[in-house]
């Protein structure tokens, strides 16, 4: 095996332990959001698993539920595209920027 390849093969057994490890991490990632003003707030995992979710009695209207299932979908999109942006973040510096589909 030439110097060049053997080199290669190295460069890429620690970027694959890299991203091993931050995919490890990524359950240890969170954000928050909130949608209405604060009544709906959610905080989710790099996993993509909503670890808490806090609604404010205020929120709760029995005449207007469709208003409080889009404050939570809100708060957990956005919640989710916070870690997902972090990771991303994270993975571009391990990759040296490559876009490698399916990581994050």
């Amino acid at each position: 095996m030439s110097k060049g390849l053997a080199n290669i093969m190295k460069q890429a057994q620690m970027i694959q332990n890299k991203m091993a490890k931050l995919q490890e991490e990524a359950a240890q990632k969170t954000a928050e959001s909130t949608a209405g003003g604060g009544a709906v707030t959610v905080t989710v995992n790099g996993k993509n698993e909503i670890i808490s979710l806090s609604i404010k009695k205020e929120a709760v209207d029995p005449e207007d539920v469709e208003m409080l299932q889009d404050l939570v979908i809100a708060a957990v999109n956005d919640a989710l595209k916070k870690v997902q942006a972090e990771l991303s973040e994270e993975m571009s510096k391990i990759t040296g920027g490559m876009n490698i589909p399916g990581l994050f």
